[in-house]
Order: structure tokens, then C-alpha cells, then sequence
């Protein structure tokens, strides 16, 4: 099967590396999309210095769209999604959320935090299913319309279209893996401002 781990990635010159290369040392992977979403920073040619195929989008148009454009630049039969933000994240876990769908185990796998930082792990144990992290068979978002206009309401939305599809996914624990949190990236009020818009994404999703 070929693999395709596709990054998305808004600002994240100064993280996005370390992610890129756990998943260039996983032994499951066929290539790399790193898709910068109208990032104003370095993201692009850190990736590009890195050997991957990076897509670049004009302006910042969400997670959703930048997730749906690394998905139409591939021929992949599985998609990887990861977050560029990861902290600990190593090779062995990304192969552990590809494993269970190359093997025939599942349709999809949603990586859950453990044993990383209090907060990320808390917020994964309330809500695991908007984990930024898993793998899907590409016959299962073939039909997926209206992704691009999700925003962070993008896991919620493939959490319900797999749901209706009858899929059987598989939950990954990635032991040590955080995140990197927005008011730590931004600043406290910026942070916090990025949050908020996370949040209605999700709520407007979860209608």
C-alpha cells in the first residue's frame, strides 16, 4: 500500500522539523506532504530542506482545507495525518498508527496522548476523538465534501463521516507524545484568541 503522512502546517518553521523527521525514519511511510497553509514564516523551506514535498497554500484558509489539499496532491491508498506541532513524537509511534490499517486490523486509527504533558494528556482523556493524530484508507474520504470549510471542526467531521460509514477504527496510544500549546506559540492573548476559534469550529461541527 502506498502511504502518504500528510503534514498541516500554519507557522511552524521552528517545530515542524523534528515531526518531519520522525516520520522520515518510520519504516511504514511512502512520501511526505507537508502543506503549508499561507504560512508567513519559515515552515516551507524548512520542510523543503528536509527532502519532503511541501505544498504550499496563498493564504491561511484552515486545517480542514490544508488537509484536504495535501489528500488531492496524492495517489496514496492510506493517509496519515499529523499534526506539525508534536512534541516526542519518534518513528515507532507513527508507524504504530499506520500498522493496524496496512495490516487489514482497521480502517482507521486515531493516536490518543499518554503519558506526555498533564494538559494535552487531560484534554485527550475528555475529547480522544480530536486527536489530530491517525490513519485512514482513502476509500473512506473519497466522498467527503465540505471538509475545507471546517477549520479545527475537521476531526469531528471525520469522526462522524467515518462513523456513518461503518468503520472500524482503532485507538493508538502515543506514549510521551504532547503538543505544543497555541498561547505558548502566539503569546497569551493571541493564544488564546486561536483558541477560542478552535473551539466554535469544533462546536459548529459537532451540530
Amino acid at each position: 500500500m502506498k502511504v502518504s503522512v500528510i503534514i498541516p502546517a500554519y507557522n511552524e518553521g521552528g517545530r515542524v522539523q523534528r515531526v518531519i523527521s520522525a516520520a522520515k525514519r518510520a519504516s511504514l511511510p511512502s512520501e511526505i506532504i507537508v502543506v503549508s497553509d499561507g504560512s508567513t514564516d519559515d515552515t516551507a523551506e524548512v520542510a523543503r530542506s528536509e527532502g519532503v514535498r511541501v505544498v504550499e497554500l496563498p493564504y491561511n484558509r484552515g486545517k480542514g482545507a490544508a488537509m484536504k489539499a495535501g489528500v488531492s496532491s496524492t495517489d496514496a491508498e492510506v493517509y496519515v495525518f499529523i499534526d506539525a506541532d508534536l512534541i516526542g513524537l519518534t518513528p515507532r509511534h507513527v508507524d504504530s498508527l499506520i500498522r493496524p490499517v496496512v495490516d487489514g486490523e482497521a480502517d482507521a486509527t486515531l493516536g490518543v496522548f499518554e503519558g506526555g504533558r498533564v494538559t494535552t494528556d487531560f484534554a485527550q482523556k475528555v475529547t480522544p476523538g480530536l486527536s489530530g493524530q491517525r490513519a485512514v484508507k482513502a476509500e473512506f474520504l473519497k466522498d467527503l465534501s465540505g471538509i475545507e470549510e471546517s477549520g479545527f471542526g475537521v476531526e469531528v467531521m471525520l469522526n462522524k463521516y467515518l462513523e456513518r460509514q461503518h468503520a472500524k477504527v482503532k485507538k493508538v496510544e502515543l506514549h510521551g507524545v504532547s503538543q505544543v500549546l497555541k498561547e505558548e506559540k502566539m503569546g497569551g492573548l493571541e493564544g488564546l484568541a486561536a483558541r477560542l476559534k478552535m473551539y466554535k469550529d469544533i462546536v459548529a461541527q459537532m451540530k
